[in-house]
């Protein structure tokens, strides 16, 4: 024990011996001592040294401390030592004193040694079993070691857990452990474990990690909780984010709504701590998370109605709406809400009916546009305006109907501010933010919305005291050609650009200010410096769009005598390399990523997302355009309407074919009830089949017993003779009265059987002479089909050659169907034939029935003849025979005797 009294500081005679020395003798102390003891402080040694002399523990001593954790699972202690031991090797956290070369060395140290101990996957499979281990000593310090691992060697540690059985079950029971040192450093070993791998994400989801995580931020206190509802939000946005499998199970289970309470803020906001702002900031992340542009439009929608449904839009409103929130909660809100309501329409209508709650109310919307076009308010918060804007007027054309209402001379209320006023006044105003902010919030007002474009076309303005109004679009423009600064410029353009675009009307208009064309080859035609190149490619852009939406209404300024302009002023080579300016530009492809209008300055906001889809849209076309001469447009022209035409005929066939279908669905639906019908009548005749055997058996024993009775010659014998034949013939008769009305009403189902077939005969003639008619029609348009193909096959362009190929495809799916119809026309007459054939053969039987019934009557004929006959012979013999006529007077006489008796 000497040799430790020395190591750990103890007196000792004689030269002291160097680190490394002393860590090799540990070494040798660790690797051949047989006792437990032994080991044990020889580990506790190496442990004291391994902050001190890191890199010579790590070398001499790493295998040692693996073998410990393999041999000695009995001892908690020495685990401990071990796992301690192993973290001080392979951790980074250094003093914070240490300058940035010490820190690089340090992490390059643990890198090293990370390498070295996940060479061989059993390590960390060790490691992974030793986390079964309930003892405190052993259990933290392995979860701390698995943690640094997973920061040295993310990628490779990961895939070691993945495929080791239930290591990721093993590490999830970190967070039921009672003991919340454990469950919190499990927390983050769980955020470094479920970095950027899918796979592990969705097997930490399944394993309930939403219900515990969620458990856990409402025991801490939810947004007022500390910093571990931070790691618990932070390991959530790791399963959550870019995971469409985790963000669906999370709504599936209703996560959503326990997401609402988070949101709850007092009446008293003035005291928000770093930790609540935190944590509020990481809650509204998870809240966008799931509703992100960049998801699929099903599963945003699904959330979307999920939020409102459940009150945490309403929530988020009512934060939006509060006052004493601080500016980068509120501005994360106002992003959250925009995500929230974009491109759902009922969040969109909850929204506009949002009041901020001032006096008077004045609508969520309009508070917020005054904030945007306030220069003295933060750059972010003005931008996170703009985007909750835009996000409202996302495929909302109601609101974006209303907005522009507010603009017309109608609808003005001079005593409250609306939307239009403050867009009009953020457009003209001296600062540029504001002109290029209420520029691209007017355009989206705008976009894909040809009725609000010319609609707008009706608002006038008034600049100046004693002169007449000018239009909006004309105020633009002046605005435009007065050469104010370039963020400015580029608004309004990119406003013009979207304003006209794909509206004839609102072209006309522009074209009618003589002095616009020529202001834009002007600008275009100039060699200007770089940062004007932008303001010529949307110039370019804007004078393109001009000629390719001309309807040629303006004698000046029809589409060949701009394109002859370009040519003389411009050149077309120039001016479709002014045009490509705009997609080179540097900040267009940062634009044109999300939505989201994020810029690290306002001299950086130059270009809108919408917008930057539009530019994709036209540049080719407007090129195509330019370069194209008269004869060719006149071609593209005819071969448009001989298109229309084309697909007016194909609309027709589509319609005609849908009569078709429908017909001939009726036609089955008959054909399976008369089937039914069919069935329903055989059953009948073969009942009826049963009865007349019946009958026939019947009468076969009645014949016999007849036969038997005639020769009995006493009267006696011969009186119940005849009343059994009476009382027989009597049942007969009425069983032959049931077979006749049974044999009408055979009849009468016989006759609707023969009416339904008519009407089915009917129907089959109607659908054979409408085939006649789409026959005739084919015939009557395949000269002019076949001269419009042979006009397209001509043409060059690739989008003429797609259009020949679906009229081609389009007219062999309509033989197609033709031939089907056909087919299905064949089948029913099919049909109807077998039912005429069915018909004949219960028209056969019928009359077998009634001719059977006929021979049964006149054997009953027969029979009451040989009855009186025997009757005779009984009378001529001597014998009384009363006939059933007398029978019946002496019956009545008998009961009138009974009467007088009565009187009596």
């Amino acid at each position: 024990m000497n040799f430790f009294r020395e190591v750990m500081g103890g007196q000792a005679a004689g030269p002291q011996p160097s680190g490394a020395e002393t860590i090799r003798k540990l070494c040798d102390r660790v690797a051949s001592s047989t006792l437990l003891e032994d080991r044990r402080d020889a580990v506790r040694a190496l442990k004291s040294l391994s902050k001190k002399y890191r890199v010579e523990v790590g070398t001499q001593a790493m295998h040692h401390l693996i073998n410990i954790l393999q041999t000695d699972r009995s001892d908690s202690e020495i685990l401990g030592y071990a796992l301690d031991t192993l973290y001080n090797i392979l951790c980074n956290d250094e003093e914070e004193e240490q300058d940035e070369t010490a820190q690089k060395q340090s992490d390059d140290l643990g890198a090293q040694f990370t390498d070295q101990f996940v060479q061989d996957p059993e390590h960390v499979t060790l490691l992974l079993s030793l986390l079964e281990e309930f003892d405190f000593h052993v259990r933290w310090p392995g979860v701390k070691l698995l943690t640094t691992l997973l920061k040295n060697q993310g990628v490779q540690v990961q895939g070691i857990i993945l495929v080791s059985p239930m290591g990721v079950s093993r590490l999830m029971d970190l967070l039921a452990d009672s003991r919340e040192v454990i469950r919190n450093d499990g927390l983050l070993l769980l955020q470094q474990l479920t970095k950027s791998n899918a796979a592990i994400q969705k097997i930490v989801a399944f394993e309930n990690a939403f219900e515990r995580l969620l458990d856990i931020i409402t025991e801490e206190g939810s947004s007022d909780g500390g910093i571990v509802v931070e790691d618990c939000l932070l390991l959530l946005l790791n399963l959550l984010k870019n995971n469409s499998s985790n963000q669906n199970f999370f709504k599936e289970g209703s996560y959503i709504q326990r997401m609402k309470p988070w949101f709850e803020i007092g009446d008293d906001n003035s005291g928000w701590s770093a930790q609540k702002v935190t944590n509020l900031h990481l809650m509204l992340q998870l809240v966008r998370v799931m509703v992100s542009p960049v998801n699929s439009p099903g599963a945003t929608a699904s959330c979307q109605k999920s939020m409102y449904q459940c009150g945490l839009l309403q929530q988020l409103c009512t934060i939006l709406m509060a006052t004493g929130v601080p500016a980068d909660i509120l501005t994360e809100t106002i992003n959250t809400v925009s995500e929230v309501i974009r491109g759902s329409q009922v969040n969109q209508d909850y929204f506009a009916s949002v009041n901020a709650p001032s006096n008077p109310p004045r609508p969520a919307i309009v508070v917020l546009l005054m904030s945007m076009v306030n220069e003295r308010q933060p750059f972010v918060l003005r931008c996170a305006v703009l985007y909750c804007f835009q996000c409202f007027l996302y495929k909302n054309q109601k609101g974006q109907g209303e907005i522009v209402a507010t603009l017309l001379p109608s609808t003005i209320d001079a005593n409250s501010i609306s939307a239009g006023q403050l867009l009009c006044g953020g457009l003209f105003s001296v600062d540029s933010l504001s002109n290029w902010c209420a520029a691209v919030a007017l355009a989206h007002s705008l976009q894909d919305n040809l009725t609000q474009k010319e609609q707008l076309l009706r608002v006038q303005l008034a600049t100046s005291l004693g002169k007449p109004p000018v239009s909006l679009l004309q105020q633009c423009t002046n605005i435009l050609s007065q050469g104010s600064k370039v963020q400015t410029r580029v608004g309004l353009l990119m406003l013009l650009c979207t304003w006209i675009n794909n509206c004839p009307i609102a072209v006309t208009h522009f074209l009618h200010n003589q002095e616009n064309v020529p202001f834009l080859t002007a600008q275009i035609s100039e060699n200007l410096g770089e940062d004007e190149r932008l303001v010529q490619g949307l110039c370019a852009l804007l004078l393109g769009i001009c000629i390719y939406y001309n309807d040629n209404s303006l004698e000046n300024n029809t589409k060949e005598k701009l394109k002859q302009l370009i040519e003389k002023r411009i050149g077309k080579e120039n001016f479709v390399e002014k045009l490509g300016f705009i997609t080179k530009h540097e900040l267009y492809s940062r634009a044109a990523q999300k939505p989201q209008p994020v810029f690290p300055s306002p001299e950086q906001m130059l270009f809108d997302h919408e917008f930057t889809k539009l530019v994709k849209e036209l540049e080719g076309v407007i090129t195509k355009a330019v370069h194209k001469s008269n004869e060719e447009e006149k071609k593209e022209e005819e071969v448009k309407k001989t298109l229309e035409q084309h697909d007016n005929i194909v609309t027709q066939y589509k319609e005609l074919i849908r009569e078709q279908d429908a017909q001939i669905q009726e036609l089955k639906e008959q054909v399976v009830s008369t089937s039914s019908q069919n069935e329903q009548m055989q059953t009948t005749v073969t009942q009826q089949l049963s009865q007349i055997q019946q009958h026939k058996d019947q009468y076969n024993i009645l014949k016999l017993k007849l036969g038997k009775e005639s020769q009995l010659n006493s009267q006696g014998e011969g009186s119940q003779v005849n009343g059994l034949q009476t009382e027989e013939l009597t049942q007969l008769r009425e069983e032959v009265e049931e077979l006749r009305k049974q044999h009408s009403l055979l009849q009468t189902q016989l006759g609707d059987k023969d009416t339904l077939i008519t009407s089915l005969v009917s129907r089959r003639l109607r659908t054979v002479f409408v085939c006649f008619c789409y026959d005739a029609f084919l015939r009557h348009h395949k000269n002019s089909v076949e001269w419009s193909l042979s006009r397209l096959a001509a043409q060059t362009t690739e989008t003429e050659r797609l259009k020949v190929c679906r009229i081609s495809e389009e007219a062999k799916s309509l033989s197609a169907s033709r031939a089907e119809l056909d087919q299905q026309l064949a089948s029913a007459t099919s049909t109807v034939a077998i039912l005429q054939t069915e018909k004949a053969k219960l028209q056969t039987e019928v009359q077998d029935s009634k001719k059977e019934q006929d021979d049964l009557l006149m054997l009953l004929a027969d029979q009451d003849q040989k009855i009186h006959s025997l009757k005779q012979k009984l009378k001529d013999l001597g014998e009384t025979v009363d006939d059933e006529d007398d029978l019946d007077g002496r019956d009545q006489t008998d009961d009138d005797y009974e009467e007088d008796e009565d009187e009596d």
